[in-house]
């Protein structure tokens, strides 16, 4: 068996009953139907529904979607099968075969991470965020969010650790301009602007994830010069390391200022998402 069929529980496991060969389906209107609200993915390839909505025009659909009761107007939750609906909709479909089973917005959400993770049809951003959005909706540990969809914790810490990165990086991610890999060893980093040079070198020479490694390495271990940049240093030494060690820990841009008696500490953050992981850094237990 492949590893990708091994992920997790897997989808059989979830939903046995709706995804059995024997379960009953029944034609349901498209117009019915609503997106999954917990649905991950936020980008689908054209082509690939172009060429399934030419296989459901010649075929039919071959495996019926599933769907749960919204409790609203008779209306139901796309809980599994996103890319058949719109490839249905492209053939000129107005009903699909659907299953119609109840789930909790827990298992909805996981289902849908789940399906696209079997297909590795997310890319790095979206299955960070859907990652992240697990755990902050239903309260899950690393060790939690590892367990149920059978990754290992440390890969779910380092998907989640992309979202750190600034965002014109993560929007190459999302374009596959970067990989995963290509865009990890960024964050050793601990200058956001010097992360997005970097980002940008290794897209235009095409570095492999080692020689990415390698620069970020070499970028971080550079001395900023005051000349370039002198708000970034402090006027004495010690101050100069703090700064640089609070820097190292935060992962994001730090400046201190020192007074007569006592002084301030900027810090600095790039987005929302930048200063909710700043947040949890700051204050583990929570606000």
């Amino acid at each position: 068996m492949s590893e990708k069929r091994r992920l997790g529980k897997g989808l059989g496991a979830l939903i046995p009953d709706a995804l059995a060969a024997s379960a009953e389906a029944s034609e349901i209107k498209l117009d019915m139907i609503k997106p999954n609200p917990y649905q991950p993915r936020r980008t689908f390839n054209d082509e690939k529904l172009s060429e399934l909505a030419s296989s459901i025009k010649e075929h039919g659909i071959l495996q019926a979607v599933v769907v749960s009761p919204s409790g609203e107007d008779n209306n139901y939750f796309l809980v599994a099968g996103e890319r058949r609906c719109r490839a249905a909709r492209l053939a000129g479909l107005d009903a699909v075969p659907a299953v119609v089973k109840s789930f909790d917005k827990s298992t909805m959400l996981e289902i849908a991470l789940i399906e696209n993770l079997q297909r590795e049809d997310l890319n790095p951003v979206e299955e960070a965020r859907a990652y992240k959005k697990l755990m902050q909706e239903f309260n899950y540990t690393q060790e939690e969010m590892a367990r149920r969809i059978g990754r290992s914790r440390p890969s779910i810490a380092n998907s989640i650790r992309l979202l750190s990165l600034p965002e014109p990086i993560l929007d190459s991610l999302a374009e596959g301009l970067l990989s995963a890999g290509q865009a990890r060893p960024l964050l050793a980093i601990s200058d956001p602007e010097r992360q997005q040079e970097a980002a940008k070198q290794i897209i235009d020479q095409r570095l492999s994830s080692r020689e990415a490694e390698k620069m970020a390495s070499g970028m971080n271990a550079e001395k900023p010069k005051a000349r370039e940049n002198p708000e970034k240093i402090a006027e004495d030494p010690l101050s100069a390391e703090l700064q640089l060690q609070v820097q190292r820990s935060l992962g994001t841009k730090v400046r201190l200022k020192k007074g007569k008696t006592g002084g301030t500490i900027e810090i600095y953050y790039y987005s929302d998402e930048d200063l909710e992981r700043l947040i949890a850094k700051l204050l583990p237990e929570g606000i």
